[in-house]
């Protein structure tokens, strides 16, 4: 205990002043303490704490029983976590962390002196106690021990908020000489902003006497609104150190795109990186940070968001006249990202992890992007007449980066962004936009508005007169198009091959491609069609008759009789997503890369890896195994897809009838298995850009979400898959109360003999399980476990207290693999739920019955149980777990006929998948 109050106060100490902020910036303002974005006012707190709202579990908050205001009140309080630095507290224990004088990572540092170049440039770690940890010991190269961390009052752990480094919080790791030593920033330091850099500079003064008067109101003083947009940075200005190696990122995320998956990002790059080199373009845009960090040498920029983001970033670049503009890559969100696909940084983002995401920035290859302007003037030969009511007379972008289209597809765009304009609310679901899409759709091909499009258009590319062409064709939709993709990924360009009139598309030749689209050849797109070719060019005068629909890289209008000029603007530098290492060796090891890997292949269900998602070894366990592939020492994924679709392919010859002979779905992808914390999935159009090696080590893992397993997590993968009908007469099954629409019964499983607990092993041999298995004879003499199931059957909460205390254990299961939980559900026993979720380990919540694969939460919806559904569901059950059938607990209300309750559980099926709590360090 000595230790480690020692450790508390250096630990403290060094964090307070290796980076010598005057006293006035240490001071407390109560109306920043719950800041939940960076402070860049003059006022701005040295280690200030970026909040945000958690309900991550854990009975105890970073300051400590002495100092916790929850625990001294005994009162229930929420909780709030730092982004950059992890911790979590209760909301009124914020002001107690000046008590233990603990502060976030330093984002800046004080002028201190007229030469700010003066000071040193050196930064030392941020350390902090951790009570869970993922990865291993620096110093002994051993795990952190946390089987039973949930509710642990024990610090097992010291790390660095910067550099990432951990040891184990015991004197022969981690040692006192550690806390001021300096800090490398870790694995991106070479894209992380150092605080040394960013500098609060001081107002100028003309006198001691005048300073004296001006500093307290100063500091003290609240900006106007009107003002605060103009003068927030202005105090603080950058300052980098000659670094040849560094390529600093500067990071812009778009909160609004992707169904609000901006913001976890948003708060996940502040934890990898300096908070000041994020952004939210919520926030007031891109322009003053663009302008602040201006002369950054080899900056780069990711912008995280839709193609649209990217628009908006690459225009301000324009404004600013920065030489040579920064390089932007891309984190895509939301839909479409046809930008995004085309630079190899995918269609959307799943669950790569950002630190990946980080390497590929910094080790992207730069490349150019044709940008192209859009002059708009009135048609002199039109009639006013021929202007239809609400268009307009100029475009919503006057530059376009993907594409220039007018006609069919436009209208249908120009259809949906009207209707969402009147009437958002009706278009807050991803599905119901879509299914508009197509209505609307269908709906102008019945009608057929853009069918007379030629009769009404002039084309010329050029000097080439088009029209003639165009008309011939009947072409019904007209697409200008800078980049290989369109439309959320389709190519209309395609492959010209031996077609000698056409070259094959880039996006920096310095041309344009002109393409038509009639109905069917639209249709076709989708499945891996292309339009008609119609020129590639580098000027258009595009002349319009009557009024028609138009987008400029999906902002749709409707534009009045026009002349519309198209020619090059410029060329921007992007980032293109590349492969992480081009030459050996591929990890940080140190060893040659094999000329052969032979590596095992192992299959993941979508229900295991739903829900062991943070328990890597339980994952491995659940693993099938589906045969071995040898493959070359430097192969990527697609070298090894093919690979193992001829291993699938010898496999259809054998007549075993068992799990690891099921064929792989159309669907299956790829897993990261090398990251500390947890496996990740690969999108399958970057599979050439990942080397094998970087993604396993021994064994490789894929994913198969149509995988259908009907056995237990831990049973042997080998085991038959034939169907056994035999029961034991001898072992009591719970029955379920059938739910109204209940699906039907999946096979009946062999049914095992001993009631197994949580974690326990049902295909592993008698040893270790903690278990007794009741028959009729034995109900009189029943012990705490049978007391538990029984009182929980009979919504007896004293008897269950009584048993429990008795030393009954509430992650025992019965021989149909059902938990308390379901037990307690099935009775209706609100109080019986509340004291299991109070008292027993969260992986309760998860735990599915053998029969039909349900979990409590599935229970609880198919007997439509609002109570107990909004208590495991606050408790922090998962609401994307299936089960045998594939059905939700969503699914499983709406079969249950309870529309209010299906409806909830969408609505927090949603928010926690995109606010899913990163548990690497909770604390």
């Amino acid at each position: 205990m000595k230790k480690q109050l020692s450790y508390r106060k250096a630990i403290a100490k060094s964090g307070a002043t290796h980076l010598a902020p005057p006293p006035s910036s240490l001071l407390v303002d109560s109306e920043t303490q719950v800041r939940s974005t960076v402070d860049w006012s003059e006022s701005a707190l040295y280690g200030d704490h970026l909040w945000f709202e958690t309900n991550v579990s854990g009975d105890f908050c970073y300051v400590g029983e002495q100092y916790c205001t929850a625990k001294i009140q005994q009162k229930s309080a929420s909780r709030r976590k730092c982004a950059a630095c992890k911790i979590v507290v209760h909301t009124p224990c914020i002001e107690q962390l000046e008590k233990i004088n603990f502060r976030c990572k330093p984002s800046f540092r004080e002028s201190g002196s007229r030469n700010i170049r003066e000071q040193p440039v050196t930064v030392r770690h941020h350390w902090v106690h951790r009570r869970r940890q993922a990865g291993k010991c620096r110093q002994c190269g051993k795990g952190f021990q946390q089987k039973f961390a949930f509710h642990s009052k024990e610090i097992v752990a010291i790390s660095c908020s910067w550099c990432k480094l951990a040891y184990h919080n015991k004197v022969s790791c981690f040692m006192l000489h550690h806390i001021e030593e300096p800090c490398s920033l870790g694995a991106h330091a070479a894209v992380i902003v150092p605080p040394t850099w960013i500098i609060r500079a001081r107002r100028p003064q003309s006198s001691i006497k005048s300073s004296k008067k001006k500093k307290r109101p100063s500091f003290k003083r609240k900006p106007s609104k009107k003002g605060t947009e103009e003068t927030r940075i202005r105090p603080f200005i950058i300052r980098p150190a000659p670094c040849p190696l560094m390529k600093p990122v500067l990071v812009f995320v778009n909160p609004k795109s992707g169904g609000n998956q901006g913001i976890k990002i948003l708060q996940s790059f502040m934890w990898y990186l300096n908070p000041r080199q994020v952004f939210d373009l919520c926030q007031g845009g891109p322009r003053e940070a663009l302008e602040m960090y201006r002369k950054v040498p080899s900056l780069r920029i990711l912008a995280c968001g839709g193609d649209g983001t990217v628009g908006w970033i690459l225009s301000v670049l324009d404004q600013l006249h920065l030489f040579p503009p920064p390089p932007v890559a891309i984190l895509p969100l939301g839909t479409g990202n046809d930008l995004a696909r085309t630079l190899n940084w995918g269609g959307g983002y799943t669950d790569e992890p950002l630190s990946k995401i980080l390497s590929h920035v910094e080790e992207g290859t730069v490349v150019q992007l044709d940008r192209w302007n859009l002059e708009v003037e009135r048609n002199p030969e039109a009639c006013e007449d021929d202007k239809a009511e609400g268009a307009t007379d100029k475009l919503p972008l006057d530059v376009f980066n993907n594409y220039f289209s007018l006609g069919f597809d436009a209208r249908v765009t120009l259809e949906f962004h009207e209707s969402r304009e009147a009437k958002p609310e009706k278009f807050n679901s991803r599905f119901r936009n879509k299914m508009f899409y197509a209505g609307t759709a269908f709906s102008d091909f019945l009608t057929g508005s853009s069918r007379d499009l030629a009769k009404h258009i002039r084309v010329v590319c050029d000097g080439t007169d088009l029209t003639a062409k165009i008309q011939e064709l009947k072409l019904q939709c007209l697409v200008f198009l800078n980049i290989p993709r369109y439309c959320a990924g389709t190519m209309p360009w395609g492959n010209p091959g031996e077609h000698h009139d056409f070259e094959p598309q880039r996006h920096d030749d310095g041309c344009i491609e002109v393409i038509g689209f009639t109905m069917a050849s639209l249709a076709a797109l989708q499945v891996g069609g292309h339009g008609e070719r119609l020129h590639q060019c580098r000027e258009v005068l595009l002349s319009t008759f009557k009024s028609i629909p138009m987008q400029v890289d999906g902002e749709p209008c409707k534009l009045g009789p026009s002349i519309v000029r198209i020619n090059l603007r410029n060329q921007a530098n992007l980032v293109q997503k590349t492969k992480r290492r081009t030459s050996i060796p591929l990890r940080n090891d140190q060893q040659p890369v094999p000329d052969r890997l032979r590596l095992r292949v192992n299959r993941i269900s979508m229900h295991d890896y739903e829900a062991l998602h943070y328990d890597k070894e339980k994952l491995r366990e659940a693993s099938i195994p589906l045969g071995v592939i040898v493959v070359p020492g430097d192969s990527d994924l697609e070298t090894c897809r093919v690979h193992i679709q001829r291993l699938q392919e010898e496999g259809e010859t054998t007549n075993i009838q068992n799990v690891s002979s099921q064929k792989l779905s159309p669907k299956w992808c790829f897993l990261d298995s090398t990251t500390a914390d947890r496996f990740y999935r690969i999108d399958r159009a970057q599979e050439h850009l990942n080397y094998v090696l970087e993604i396993c080590q021994d064994e490789l893992y894929v994913l198969d979400p149509e995988l259908i397993i009907t056995q237990s997590v831990g049973t042997s993968p080998a085991m038959p898959d034939s169907k056994d009908h035999s029961t034991c007469p001898s072992s009591p099954r719970f029955q379920f109360p059938p739910p109204p629409c209940s699906p039907p019964e999946s096979p009946a499983l062999p049914e095992p003999q001993q009631r197994p607990h949580l974690g326990s092993d049902s295909s592993s041999s008698q040893q270790g399980v903690e278990s007794r298995h009741r028959t009729n004879s034995d109900l009189s003499n029943l012990q705490p476990d049978d007391i538990l199931i029984e009182s929980a059957k009979n919504d007896d909460l004293e008897k269950f207290r009584k048993a429990h205390s008795a030393g009954g254990s509430l992650t025992l299961r019965d021989v149909g693999g059902c938990t308390l939980l379901h037990h307690a559900i099935a009775s209706g026993s609100k109080e019986i739920v509340k004291y299991i979720i109070e008292h027993a380990p969260s992986e309760i919540l998860d735990v599915a019955e053998l029969k039909n694969g349900e979990t409590g939460l599935h229970l609880a919806a198919s007997l439509r149980q609002r109570t107990i559904c909004h208590y495991i569901v606050e408790a922090g059950a998962s609401l994307m777990k299936t089960d045998l059938q594939g059905d939700t607990p969503k699914n499983r209300a709406e079969k249950a006929k309870d529309p209010e309750l299906a409806a909830y559980l969408e609505n927090r099926q949603h928010y926690q998948m995109i606010q899913r709590e990163d548990q690497e360090t909770a604390v």
